[in-house]
């Protein structure tokens, strides 16, 4: 199994527009980060997870021309507000895209994207098949890829993270219940949220990541979703344990 970074940063992406800090300055290609995806793949099967608003360009940087379903952690602009962009996937397979999520985000995006539903449908848009999901649902398998769904909390709103196999995909997370901890233990690879080193009403910081992949034991821990106001790649990377590292764009990691 292999998962690839499609984006790491946080909802403004680095660089941010208008900043000229230091992190946003950057010729470091590992400072610049597109909005937070990630697509997992095992044979001939892919898997989307979020459809931010960078997704046309991390597609083509990455040469993705196929997905066999597409993964939504939350509803917020820059997890779902790119969605249109995957009708040349939909072209190129000529059937409905599968997508999973809480039925809240389904219905969020029946809402934004209504040209796309219903009565509605516009000539020419892509054409998904929404799967109600939550916390709850047990392990399922698109294509012997096995998927549980993670509760996580966004602040105060629930969201989903997921686990495929030994890998853990997480992101806005702030808090995890402890029976939704239980899904995460014996994990080869765990993903998770970093976003800045001040506490965030919303996000983990550097330190609540840390401590966050020690507390399940996995093996190797990767952050995704930072901010400018985390510093440098490089800089953040000399902080950790050796088991623990700062995930960058196109970065691909295997299980």
């Amino acid at each position: 199994m292999q998962l690839t970074f499609l984006g790491t940063g946080t909802s403004q992406g680095i660089p941010t527009v208008g900043c000229t800090c230091p992190v946003c300055l950057s010729d470091n290609p590992k400072d610049q980060r597109l909005r937070s995806s990630a697509y997992i793949t095992q044979n001939d099967t892919a898997l989307l997870i979020d459809t931010g608003p960078d997704l046309r360009q991390q597609m083509l940087t990455n040469s993705i021309i196929d997905v066999d379903a597409i993964l939504f952690t939350h509803e917020h602009n820059d997890h779902i507000i790119g969605l249109d962009d995957i009708r040349p996937l939909y072209f190129r397979r000529r059937s409905n895209i599968p997508t999973y999520a809480l039925e809240r985000v389904h219905h969020d995006i029946k809402r934004r994207f209504s040209y796309m539903f219903g009565d509605s449908v516009y000539p020419g848009v892509a054409q998904i098949d929404t799967h109600d999901i939550n916390q709850d649902t047990l392990t399922f398998d698109i294509d012997n890829i096995p998927i549980t769904p993670i509760g996580v909390i966004h602040g105060k709103l629930p969201i989903l993270g997921y686990r495929f196999g030994k890998i853990a995909y997480i992101t806005d997370a702030s808090n995890l219940h402890e029976s939704q901890l239980e899904k995460l233990f014996g994990l080869d690879i765990v993903v998770i949220n970093a976003l800045q080193r001040k506490k965030h009403h919303s996000h983990f910081t550097l330190d609540e990541a840390v401590t966050f992949i020690e507390s399940i034991g996995a093996k190797t821990g990767y952050l995704t979703h930072l901010s400018h106001l985390m510093g440098f790649h490089d800089d953040i990377s000399t902080e950790l344990p050796d088991h623990i590292k700062v995930a960058y764009d196109g970065l691909v990691v295997h299980d």
